[in-house]
């Protein structure tokens, strides 16, 4: 398979990492440090419609495809991951439910605003006792029979892009009802902010990802339309695989892009930090360290190239998205390790990048599905039983 870039996803390529460099890296680490959403940043990112990347130009997208969107996202979290997260969900898991999912009408309300960034998505899965359990939903939704409305009950946590002042709405999983053998039957239904009984809590005191919003969301009787199901009834379970499925891809580009985003800090460090009367990167102990972290970040782009390959052909790609998950999120966590160390004592200090890479790249290994999920994905497509 070739994984040239064509010479519009290369211009593309170019033109997200200038932008990540002149415009998100001078101004990243203040928000960072402020735990501040970068509204000013996101409202140039929609500007340049990375919100409407892979989404057809009828719906105010750029028609482009998933290999865009990973290109953008991995040369994003070269700089910063907060920012490449922001958008990472606020196309896989905010807009493209609506998009694979939503009715006609669903999509012409809510996808143009999405693609231009005028409004954020996000998606509300997680929940207290359901996080890798999905199935385990609790939140329910129940049909009033005089008016038709959801009624929605439940604590949703996690959940990224969802309190941000452009956050427009939350697509949320629910019970909906039983099967014949007493298994949940689960459901999407869209809850626009700002519905009666929808209240967001205060963000979270997070380790890492400290310029993006993360928030736990409870529904209290909260009522929306009928026509504000996702779908067809019962199929949200199918659905948010689907999602998880593609989101994988757009992580494991994330996470590649935080690996090389390492080793362009190595080496710039390497080269300008002087020890023993010259440049630490002439010591062949730091050269091995930064020729593996080059050696895996390559890898791992390999990897979520190939699973996108796949996605924009139609062919499967579920075991390819998974591998590369797995592999770019513990190459992410391994070289920030190692840029750390590289750096010393400075390594340890928030006004370096990879202060900030090493602390946003645990969870890494963790959303989108755990490592442990990951590598139970691969025995079963493998055959393996379940």
């Amino acid at each position: 398979m070739d994984h040239h870039l064509s010479p519009e996803h290369e211009e593309l390529r170019r033109t997200v990492e200038e932008f990540a460099h002149d415009v998100v890296a001078p101004k990243i680490g203040d928000f960072y440090e402020r735990h501040e959403f970068p509204y000013e940043i996101v409202r140039e990112m929609g500007r340049m419609g990375l919100f409407g990347l892979p989404f057809p130009e009828e719906y105010g997208g750029m028609g482009g495809d998933y290999l865009a969107l990973g290109i953008a996202l991995e040369e994003l979290a070269r700089v910063d991951s907060s920012v490449a997260i922001t958008l990472e969900a606020g196309v896989s898991l905010g807009a493209m439910p609506l998009h694979l999912f939503g009715t006609e009408e669903q999509k012409r309300e809510w996808l143009p605003r999405l693609c231009s960034g005028e409004i954020l998505g996000a998606f509300g899965l997680t929940e207290p006792e359901a996080g890798s359990d999905a199935g385990g939903t609790r939140t329910t939704a129940v049909r009033d029979e005089t008016t038709g409305d959801w009624v929605v009950n439940g604590t949703k946590c996690f959940i990224t892009n969802s309190g941000t002042d452009i956050t427009g709405l939350v697509t949320v999983t629910a019970v909906t009802g039983r099967t014949a053998d007493g298994k949940p039957q689960i459901s999407s239904i869209i809850v626009p902010s700002g519905t009666p009984g929808f209240t967001v809590a205060a963000p979270y005191s997070k380790v890492g990802w400290n310029a993006s919003d993360t928030r736990e969301l409870h529904f209290d009787d909260v009522r929306v339309p009928a026509a504000n199901l996702l779908g067809t009834e019962g199929r949200g379970f199918a659905q948010f695989l689907r999602i998880l499925d593609e989101g994988r891809i757009a992580i494991a580009a994330l996470a590649t892009g935080l690996a090389q985003g390492c080793v362009d800090e190595s080496v710039k460090y390497a080269k300008e930090r002087k020890a023993f009367g010259r440049a630490i990167g002439g010591y062949q102990a730091i050269q091995f360290k930064i020729a593996d972290m080059e050696m895996k970040a390559h890898t791992a782009r390999l990897g979520w190239r190939d699973a996108a390959s796949r996605l924009v052909a139609g062919e499967p790609f579920k075991k390819e998205a998974a591998m590369a998950k797995l592999y770019s999120s513990t190459v992410a966590v391994d070289n920030a390790r190692e840029a750390t160390q590289i750096h010393g004592g400075y390594g340890f200090m928030n006004e370096y990048p990879v202060a900030r890479m090493w602390r946003d790249s645990k969870i890494l290994e963790i959303g989108e599905g755990t490592s442990e999920v990951q590598r139970m994905l691969i025995a079963r497509e493998l055959g393996l039983p379940s």
